[in-house]
């Protein structure tokens, strides 16, 4: 019967928020399972994971495992929340770019524990509530700024994929380095074969005589400043916009046409106010 759940997201919710994993049977619990999922995830990659591994691992059979959870789908879940883990506090730094910031180190260094984070794909995939968590802390720091709610959600949303664009990555160099046992610098080290033909491209030639490969960016720290500067340019846009909108002698809203020249006072007196102290 637990196994006819796997594809109830409903009983996904009840396991990620209510931790409804069945009676323990013999020292087997929802979060030695979980514990165990990780350690097979984080040595062999999502692609390495099964319920036939974990078991193993716990040395118990693959059905009793399903007493506790229905399927593998409903265990990456839970796998995901589990090393999420619960914020520690709000993020550190004055103002929201560094506070973005911070979070979006926290997600790295999360996948760089765990690169398999990266793995989980498809929209519909049940949040626990360390996860939204972080998720509600992220759209906290953007949520006084200025920016339109669509907007935020939209600028935390691109810093996460951000993330996970870079630690997919780390995913891909790993399964090959796995599969070859050679390392990703040794085997592009080797590629005489290539770099030969690479002289007849002006571009590539000149960036490279220029020393353009010799100390390549950081393609995380690259990237991530990029995001945040363009993210500030809209915030700054964002709030010229609301001044223009304010009232240019006491700072109320302005009620602007539907066309024609925009209003800058909120009123006529507001008007005739600023009309004096300019002739003064």
């Amino acid at each position: 019967m637990a196994r006819d759940r796997a594809d109830d997201p409903d009983h996904a919710v009840e396991l990620l928020w209510e931790r409804d994993g069945g009676e323990p049977r013999r020292g087997l619990t929802l979060d030695r399972i979980v514990r165990a999922a990780v350690e097979v995830a984080d040595a062999e990659g999502l692609a390495g994971l099964s319920m036939r591994k974990v078991a193993e691992r716990l040395g118990f059979t693959t059905m009793s495992l399903y007493r506790h959870v229905p399927g593998r789908d409903h265990l990456v879940d839970l796998m995901c929340d589990a090393v999420v883990g619960p914020p520690s506090g709000p993020p550190s730094g004055d103002g929201w770019r560094p506070r973005l910031e911070a979070c979006a180190r926290h997600a790295w260094e999360l996948r760089k524990r765990h690169p398999w984070l990266a793995e989980v794909r498809g929209t519909r995939h049940i949040p626990g509530p360390n996860t939204v968590a972080l998720y509600d802390r992220m759209l906290s720091v953007l949520a006084g700024t200025g920016l339109a709610p669509a907007e935020v959600v939209a600028a935390v949303e691109l810093v996460g994929r951000f993330v996970d664009a870079q630690a997919l990555t780390l995913v891909e160099i790993a399964r090959a380095e796995r599969g070859s046992g050679v390392s990703e610098e040794e085997w592009w080290g080797a590629r005489d074969s290539l770099y030969a033909h690479l002289d007849r491209y002006p571009a590539i030639s000149a960036l490279w005589e220029a020393g353009g490969y010799d100390r390549p960016e950081d393609p995380f720290e690259f990237g991530l400043a990029r995001i945040l500067d363009g993210i500030e340019v809209l915030v700054a846009r964002r709030r010229d916009e609301k001044r223009d909108e304010s009232c240019r002698v006491c700072g109320g809203p302005v009620e602007q046409p539907s066309s024609g020249r925009p209003r800058r006072y909120c009123s006529r007196a507001c008007r005739q106010r600023a009309y004096r102290a300019r002739r003064s």
